[in-house]
Order: structure tokens, then C-alpha cells, then sequence
């Protein structure tokens, strides 16, 4: 993260210190964040110009430090003041607010958080989110097991996401049902819904009844797994990155088809997910050299997402929840009987961004929290 001593002024030229060395901050890079009250509405942040029309031959003329940063003047007249702590976000771009980490089954399920305590402490919900950003799933527990509780947790943390499933899902067996998992069979590791555009991003299951021995939840970090794959087989890894796959949902009131690559990455070619779920996927048609080599790759990336290293298992218990990063962390179950009695699940989606906005918004201090309104 750039901070405050990363900055460097020298006559009319400004520097920062980046992973990538010393850089020097364009005029136009500066010009278009300036928060001066004639360039930006107060209320709202937003810009009254574009700066796409500024010239392109925009260039510092004179920086005069202040306690926080400095003053710029430019080529066109134009003088406005900056902080460091503004430009450094700006630097840092779409960095998360917690860094993430792989994990692997033998850490466990990790600190499982009161429902209760969260919903009376903003700061309780912060520590939450801090360890949901960083492995990419909690467990709640002490929530309530009323039908249709499980709106109320998701809204605490975003908002929900209404697909043809509606608002939430019934998850127990029902032997003529429109997927899967509304039968009492094992579910390997997987994302929900590949076949959307976008896919959602976080998923909430909330235990209501459990009679049965079977039904474990499982639960695999893809980061991890990817690790592994790039390590063992860094074509195959490449493979899985570049071939968009097919992934479609039919019943008879909807017809649902997306692609994707297998594993996705950000803008640095890091991994930030996986699109698995071979129920449902469609392998492009490819010459026959190239589809042996993806079907070994994504052979094998069912093999690491199924081993026991990377698989976390346990028994989701009545009134306990988990909240889960869809694309990150893919999860399953083992089979059940149901002879045995009942379990029932129900289930929900809330947008990816919103749980990283209000860990963000919980994490400001008082005077950013007042400028911000």
C-alpha cells in the first residue's frame, strides 16, 4: 500500500515509490483527480468536466508542499490542491482492503461468529468481513431458523440478488426438482450458476433442520488449488485461463448460457476464481492435440478441488450459516439419506462488491465518514 513517504516533490515534478520503482505522476493523472470545489459538485464527488478534453500537452509548472501534500499549478492556469492520502488510493486503484490468503482443510473452518453480536456491533460485523475478505467464507451461528430468515443476514451484509429461483432457494430432497441439488446426491465442489452473466458473487446457505448423518458442506479455497495447479502444470494452467467453456441451465421455464474460462484472473494474470461445475459445462470444440491437453488440465483441476488437502468439510448445524465468495471458494456436499429425516437448507445471493463497500465504510474514521456525507 503507497503511503504518505512515498511521495517525493522536486521543482515542478511529483514522484511516488511503487513496486514497480519510482514513477513520476503525470499532469493529466493529476489533473483529472483534483477535488477543487469548481471542478467537483460537493454532494456528490463527481467531476463537472471530462477529462478526456483536457490538452494533451497538460504539464506541471510550479509544486508547493503543504503539511498533507501540495499545491499544483499547471500549464493551463489551473491550480488545485492534493493530499497524499487521496493520490495513494488512487495509486492503489482496486487493491483490496484486506489482502487475501489461500488456506488449506487442515486450518479448519476458522472462528465461527455470533449472529447476534454482529447484528448489534458495527464493529463485530467489521472483524467479520475482515476474515470473510481475507479466506473467502464465514460461519455464522445463534441465527434465527424462521423461513425466510436468511433475507435478513444477507441484507445485513448486501443487497440480494433475485434470480429465477427468486429471492432465496428451498435446498431438501425433492425427487423431481430442476437441479441437482434438490436431490439427496453427493455435489462435488463447484460454482453456482456459471451460466449467468454476471455470476453471483457471494452465496449465503443457512441450516434450518438437520436430522441426517450424511449432508456434510465442503469447502475449497480455488486460490489454493490453483497454487498447485500452476506449480504442477503451468501449460495446463494456461489452458484452463485462455478456453472459454460453456456452461447452461435448462427447465422448463428458462434457457440460460454463459462462457467462461475455467480459471479466472485479474489484469496481473493472477487467479482470482474458478468456473467449475461439470454438471453442467460444454467443452468448445478444439483440434484434437489441444483437447487432450485441456482434458487432462481440467482432469487434474478436479482432482486437486476434490483432494482431501483442499477439501474443508463439516456438519452446518440449525441456525448456522455460511457466507461464501461464489467464484472463489467452490462448495458441495456429500450424499445423504433421507429416510433419515429431514434437511433443509435454504439458500441466497448477494452482490460480490458489497461486502468489501461496507467493510470500507466501517473502517473509515469519523472524519471521513463526515466528509463522505
Amino acid at each position: 500500500m503507497i503511503s504518505a513517504n512515498d511521495f517525493e516533490l522536486a521543482d515542478a515534478t511529483v514522484t511516488v515509490a511503487t513496486a514497480n520503482g519510482r514513477q513520476v505522476l503525470p499532469a493529466l493523472w493529476l489533473r483529472e483527480r483534483t477535488l477543487d470545489e469548481a471542478a467537483r459538485d460537493a454532494t456528490t464527488g463527481q467531476r463537472f468536466f471530462n477529462p478526456h478534453e483536457l490538452p494533451a500537452d497538460l504539464s506541471l509548472t510550479d509544486v508547493a508542499a503543504k503539511a498533507d501534500g501540495f499545491t499544483a499549478t499547471f500549464s493551463d492556469g489551473f491550480t488545485s490542491d492534493f493530499r497524499f492520502a487521496d493520490l495513494a488510493l488512487g495509486i492503489d486503484g482496486d487493491a483490496s482492503p484486506v489482502e487475501r490468503r489461500s488456506w488449506l482443510a487442515e486450518e479448519g473452518p476458522g472462528e465461527i461468529h455470533d449472529w447476534q453480536r454482529l447484528e448489534a456491533s458495527a464493529a463485530e460485523t467489521r472483524r467479520c468481513l475482515g476474515q470473510f475478505l481475507e479466506r473467502g467464507f464465514v460461519i455464522l451461528r445463534n441465527t434465527p431458523t424462521e423461513r425466510n430468515s436468511i433475507l435478513s443476514v444477507a441484507r445485513h451484509f448486501g443487497f440480494v440478488r433475485e434470480t429465477n429461483f427468486g429471492s432465496y432457494f428451498e435446498v431438501y430432497s425433492r425427487p423431481v426438482s430442476n437441479d441437482l441439488a434438490y436431490r439427496p446426491v453427493p455435489l462435488a465442489p463447484h460454482t453456482d450458476n456459471p451460466y449467468r452473466d454476471p455470476v453471483p458473487g457471494i452465496q449465503l446457505l443457512h441450516c434450518l433442520v438437520n436430522e441426517t448423518t450424511g449432508g456434510q458442506s465442503t469447502l475449497v479455497d480455488s486460490l489454493s488449488v490453483c497454487e498447485r495447479m500452476r506449480k504442477e502444470d503451468p501449460d495446463g494452467y494456461r489452458l484452463l485461463t485462455e478456453i472459454p467453456v460453456g456452461f447452461r441451465f435448462r427447465d422448463p421455464d428458462t434457457h440460460l448460457y454463459d462462457r467462461h474460462p475455467m480459471i479466472e484472473t485479474d489484469h496481473d494474470g493472477c487467479p482470482t476464481g474458478i468456473h467449475y461445475s461439470p454438471r453442467l459445462d460444454e467443452t468448445p470444440l478444439l483440434d484434437a492435440e489441444t483437447m487432450v491437453a485441456f482434458h487432462r488440465a481440467r482432469q487434474r483441476l478436479g482432482q486437486l478441488l476434490g483432494d482431501a488437502r483442499f477439501e474443508l468439510r463439516f456438519t452446518l448445524k440449525p441456525g448456522e450459516l455460511m457466507m461464501f465468495d461464489n467464484n472463489r471458494v467452490l462448495h458441495g456436499r456429500t450424499g445423504y439419506d433421507p429416510s433419515e429425516g429431514m434437511r433443509h437448507l435454504q439458500g441466497c445471493y448477494i452482490d460480490r462488491d458489497a461486502p468489501e463497500s461496507l467493510y470500507r465504510m466501517l473502517s473509515a474514521t469519523k472524519t471521513e465518514r463526515t466528509e463522505a456525507a
